[in-house]
This record gives C-alpha cells, sequence and structure tokens, in this order.
C-alpha cells in the first residue's frame, strides 16, 4: 500500500483524528482519549517524536487529558517527552514549544491536588511564554 499511497499512514491517522474531534465534540471524552492515545502512538511509530505534526497531535492528547481531568499524565508526557523534543526540534520560540509550555502550565493549575509549587512552576512558565511571544 505505501508504493501506491505512501502518506496513506498519515491520511488515515487524519482521519481517525477526525472521528476523535467528533467523540469529544458529543461529551464521549473517555472514547475519544482511548482513540487519540492510539493515534499519537501512530504519528510517533510513523513520523517520530521530534516531527512537528507528532508534536501538534502530542499536544491533542495532552488537551483531551486535561478533559478527562488525567494531570498528572499530562504533566509527565509534557515534562517527559514533548516539550524536551519541541525544544530541540523546533527550538524555545516556536509557537508549538510555546503551546506545549502553556499546556503544562494549566496542567499544574488545574490539578485540585496542585502544590505552591506547582502554582509558581506554572506562574514561571507562563512568564516565560508571554515574554517569548512578545
Amino acid at each position: 500500500m505505501r508504493r501506491y499511497w505512501p502518506h496513506a499512514k498519515e491520511d488515515m491517522l487524519g482521519a481517525q483524528s477526525n472521528i476523535a474531534g467528533c467523540l469529544g465534540s458529543l461529551g464521549r471524552d473517555v472514547e475519544a482519549l482511548v482513540l487519540i492515545r492510539d493515534i499519537y502512538a501512530g504519528f510517533v511509530a510513523t513520523l517520530g517524536l521530534s516531527h512537528e505534526n507528532t508534536l501538534g497531535f502530542g499536544n491533542n492528547l495532552v488537551l483531551s487529558l486535561d478533559r478527562c481531568k488525567l494531570w498528572d499524565e499530562s504533566k509527565s508526557l509534557l515534562r517527559d517527552q514533548l516539550l524536551p523534543a519541541a525544544r530541540r526540534s523546533l527550538g524555545f520560540d516556536h509557537d508549538l514549544t510555546l503551546r506545549l509550555g502553556r499546556s503544562l502550565a494549566v496542567a499544574l493549575t488545574r490539578n485540585p491536588e496542585s502544590t505552591r509549587d506547582d502554582l509558581l512552576e506554572a506562574e514561571s512558565i507562563m512568564q516565560d511564554v508571554v515574554q517569548r511571544r512578545r
């Protein structure tokens, strides 16, 4: 199939992403999350973690985790995978890197178990994002 349609895998992931978006719009967030996890794994396998499309979809996964109140998993994914890869491949000032930073700040502040240190870290991240956007 790759020989005839070299982008078929990416197209399939895009179509699945649209289905996940529909599930999310219907309020079926847990079902959407299951599909989004599979899509993210497909992007990592197909394009690699440092590819901009993979990082962008990783941010979608983080947003889905946030909707399902899985803040600890969201923080881990951002800190351990997405932000380091984005900084390496896109740079600190790239729009997607800044959006990923903002997503980490959101995950830190929305968690009802956040500590004072978490909130201070979120504030620091947002100050950095605002400064870099200028």
